[in-house]
């Protein structure tokens, strides 16, 4: 008698040897196959420069044994007869641990883009880091959401009605918490489109100060006199805001203004004068210096030039060299400063004597 055709559990030895060989092949060989690829792929791509190869191995590798052992029992199942509810185990048994697999690639896929984000934004705004640490958490959510359904309905379970549930419960959800999911997507605004970063000098409205911290809810500024000013994100991006640490050149326009009694031919020197005081400092740029009006009580000058960093300190060093520069020089040539002054004429009739 043939030992093949032996037969247990209604099937023949020769089909639960052939379930065998496919159970090994596909678990226990794919998984063999899987390191050994990896491992050869990894050696290369640690030579390349790109990172997206190195992403492909690390997502590779995050294949769970248990996946192939479930796929395996299910092809295996293909070649024996076995009971319809064993079938059907089998069958949800492979489909719930390929759609647990796909949640932990598609979430490492999501952690390894976000990682490479992060390294970007601890360059610029450090304090991003935070939003996309929510990002990550919120998008995990929604993986895993998805796959608790997708679950659910090979179980059998009808999930219309649980989704339209969900869908009521998150609108009123939404509307209960809607000033934070406000301020939430204005910290993405923040993040994405970067109006400003940490570090960077804000004027918002009347307040001034440097940009310390972007959070989830509040972006938190430290003030010239010292205390720390809290912004909800939703109410700062809706203001108009003055960033100067975007600053590459500053443009300074100062008047000046002389007495009346200036002589014409002084009132010629004055703007070779004044040019003369802008361009005999570093790091400014000369536009232009003109006598500009007849004021109520002097000649007013306007000069106007280019300071070409951003530091204020440096800027006020300029302004108070320049300052100097131009009373040195009329102080020389007996040219007088005007200030608010009146000159009172009286008229009148002599007397006449009887």
């Amino acid at each position: 008698m043939n030992l093949l055709e032996l037969v247990f559990f209604d099937n023949t030895l020769k089909a639960w040897s052939i379930a065998a060989l496919v159970f090994a092949g596909t678990s226990l060989g794919v998984w063999l196959l899987i390191k050994a690829a990896t491992r050869a792929v990894a050696r290369l791509t640690s030579r390349t420069d790109t990172r997206l190869d190195d992403a492909a191995v690390d997502v590779v590798r995050r294949t769970k044994w248990w996946l192939l052992f479930a796929l395996g029992l299910f092809f295996a199942s293909l070649f024996l007869s076995l009971p319809e509810t064993v079938e059907r185990a089998l069958s949800h048994a492979a489909v719930i641990a390929v759609l647990v697999q796909s949640g932990i690639w598609v979430g490492a896929i999501v952690a390894l883009t976000l990682a490479w984000s992060r390294e970007r934004q601890m360059e610029t705004s450090p304090a991003g880091v935070t939003t996309l640490n929510a990002i990550g958490f919120v998008s995990k959510i929604l993986v895993w959401s998805m796959v608790v359904l997708l679950a659910l309905q090979n179980l059998g379970v009808d999930v219309t009605a649980l989704v339209a549930g969900l869908g009521v419960g998150g609108v009123a959800v939404a509307l209960a918490v809607q000033n934070i999911l406000g301020d939430l997507f204005a910290s993405l605004s923040i993040v994405f489109d970067e109006p400003f970063a940490v570090g960077d000098f804000l004027a918002i409205g009347e307040h001034m100060g440097s940009v310390e911290h972007v959070g989830l809810k509040t972006t938190r500024i430290r003030s010239l006199s010292g205390e720390q000013l809290v912004f909800s994100n939703s109410d700062l991006l809706g203001s108009r805001i003055r960033n100067f640490g975007r600053m590459y050149q500053r443009r300074v326009v100062f008047p000046i203004g002389v007495t009346y009694q200036t002589p014409r031919k002084q009132l010629e020197e004055i703007p070779q004068i004044l040019r003369k005081a802008v361009e005999s400092q570093t790091h400014t740029r000369f536009d232009r210096a003109h006598f500009k009006a007849y004021g109520d009580f002097a000649l007013n000058f306007e000069t106007v030039y280019y300071v070409e960093l951003p530091d204020y300190n440096l800027y006020m060093d300029v302004q108070q060299a320049i300052n100097l520069y131009i009373h040195e020089q009329f102080e020389n040539r007996g040219i007088a400063f005007a200030y608010p002054t009146q000159t009172l004429f009286l008229q009148g009739t002599v007397a006449q004597g009887a």
